[in-house]
């Protein structure tokens, strides 16, 4: 299949390279969402491709009103909240956190050496922003994975290649991980009515039609209307990338660094919320990471 096998292709409308910025303790990212060429992409509120070496780190801070999922490429992020959670992910874990009303926890690397992963955040409705904290974890052998003429597929969520990840998304979303071999190609269905993008982890590859010029490694390409993804690898070299999609709530965002509400009253309110220790808060009084 050399041509794209959908009726309506998505096509790349926006690429470009997230230049490396500092973060949290010394953290160094690639902001693909969240900076001045993609403030957001409904329902995706940010994405780093961040680094982290020792002492470096994201110490305690707090959440509220989304989700935040963070999976591993390289080395181990230990997280604690200020709910008693803890745990270490390593290379290939996912960790999905709905923060819901409120958590408060420090993300900090397990050992010497780099650490290297994504961390995306997903917006909730405005139904869904005050619920209960929760958190979906899958180890590296638990996220299902399909393989089929030199095409891996890793479902962190959604479905691809008849295999479906058991993560709940609330925010209804598809995190692909793809890994293809030279002169391959694959070929992903995408709902309609949802936003989505690529970013390119390692190699390059061709995006949409199979004479289109090839999107470099750590760049975004943002993916315009349509039913699904065609991408080939016509290089020499592998190439791996993530596909995400997600169904755009199409609310109003009102951001304060780590709390996105849907006006500036429930903003003032969280902020209040969080300096007493309230409302989903509680727990902060008493609480520092070890």
């Amino acid at each position: 299949m050399s041509e794209s096998s959908f009726a309506r292709p998505r096509l790349v409308t926006k690429k470009f390279l997230p230049k490396h910025q500092r973060e949290g303790d010394g953290a160094v990212v690639r902001r693909c969402i969240g900076r001045s060429e993609l403030k957001t992409l409904d329902p995706f509120l940010m994405m780093d491709d961040f680094t982290l070496s020792p002492p470096a780190g994201f110490p305690d801070h707090p959440h509220r009103g989304f989700e935040t999922v963070t999976y591993m490429l390289q080395g181990g992020i230990t997280h604690q909240d200020f709910a008693g959670h803890k745990g270490t992910i390593h290379t290939g874990d996912v960790q999905w956190m709905t923060a819901g009303r409120g958590i408060i926890h420090s993300e900090m690397p397990a050992g010497e050496g780099v650490h290297k992963g994504l961390q995306l955040w997903i917006n909730l409705s405005s139904q869904d922003k005050m619920i209960e904290p929760r958190y979906q974890e899958l180890l590296s052998k638990d996220i299902p994975s399909a393989e089929e003429d030199g095409v891996e597929v890793r479902v962190i969520a959604g479905e691809s290649m008849g295999v479906q990840s058991p993560v709940y998304t609330r925010t209804p979303a598809m995190y692909l991980d793809f890994s293809l071999r030279p002169s391959t190609q694959v070929h992903q269905h995408i709902p309609e009515s949802w936003n989505a993008f690529a970013y390119v982890i390692e190699g390059e590859g061709v995006l949409g039609y199979p004479n289109n010029s090839p999107i470099p490694p750590n760049h975004m390409a943002v993916l315009g209307p349509g039913n699904g993804l065609s991408v080939w690898n016509r290089s020499s070299k592998p190439l791996r990338f993530v596909l995400i999609a997600g169904q755009p709530l199409n609310e109003p965002v009102v951001q304060y660094g780590p709390f996105v509400m849907n006006t500036q009253a429930e903003i003032d309110q969280t902020i209040e919320d969080y300096h007493y220790s309230k409302n989903g808060f509680e727990m902060a009084k008493h609480w520092r990471s070890h």
